[in-house]
């Protein structure tokens, strides 16, 4: 009996040590392990910082070691603000991607009107209006710019009289006169049916109207006399 219980106690015992010795195995293939990266590491870093130094030898006339304090301490003081910053500019992104849809359908309805745009002609009639104003700028010299900017108050009173009702009745009068023009001139007139012709008022009011009008014309700046001619004249 006492001999299973030794030989019981001596196979835990022997499991102890196998399980004692594996571990001092994986103990050790670990500290090989660390030791081949933290080797690797001190290589890695002496390459680093060779690297470094050579970078920073090729930058050194244009910094000083005070510089690199005062932007360290410059950038430790503006964390909040960096971090407030970075917040904002991932706020931007999100909205760049919520509106990308609204971005795409305004894309669309510009494209549409675009298109509805060019069916009307309005991109034709466009370019036939470049056409016009590069045929005024190649017909007319600077010279011809200035007087009309000079001219231009007259120019402008003139057009608002020819633009009045009274103006614009005239001229349709005449102009419908001219299209209903049916006069016929006998070839032997004498003077007898000429003064005859004379005594009628239209005739009186029309020559009186056309010497007032000869007048004006020769005296743009004079008092223009205005008669009153009754039927009796």
């Amino acid at each position: 009996m006492e001999n299973k219980e030794l030989a019981k106690q001596m196979a835990e015992i022997n499991e102890k040590l196998d399980f004692l010795t594996e571990q001092m195995r994986e103990q050790q293939r670990r500290q090989r392990e660390f030791q081949e990266l933290k080797e690797d590491l001190v290589h890695i870093g002496k390459d680093i910082f060779q690297s470094a130094v050579q970078q920073l030898e090729e930058v050194s006339p244009y910094y000083d070691t005070s510089d690199l304090t005062f932007l360290l301490k410059k950038l430790l003081r503006n964390t909040r603000n960096l971090i407030k910053m970075m917040n904002q500019l991932e706020n931007a992104v999100d909205f760049l991607e919520d509106a990308k849809p609204l971005g795409k359908m305004a894309f669309g309805e510009l494209l549409e009107t675009l298109n509805t745009m060019d069916r009307k002609g309005y991109f034709e009639f466009f370019g036939e209006v470049t056409k016009i104003v590069d045929t005024i700028v190649t017909s007319f010299t600077a010279e011809d710019v200035r007087l009309l900017r000079d001219n231009i108050t007259s120019i402008l009173l003139t057009v608002r009289s020819l633009t009045q009702p009274e103006m614009l009745s005239t001229v349709n009068n005449a102009m419908g006169f001219y299209r209903k023009m049916d006069i016929i001139v006998e070839k032997d007139i004498s003077y007898r049916k000429i003064i005859k012709e004379l005594r009628d008022p239209d005739v009186k009011r029309g020559l009186v109207f056309m010497l007032e009008f000869v007048k004006s014309m020769a005296n743009p700046n004079g008092k223009q006399s205005r008669q009153k001619l009754n039927s009796t004249t």
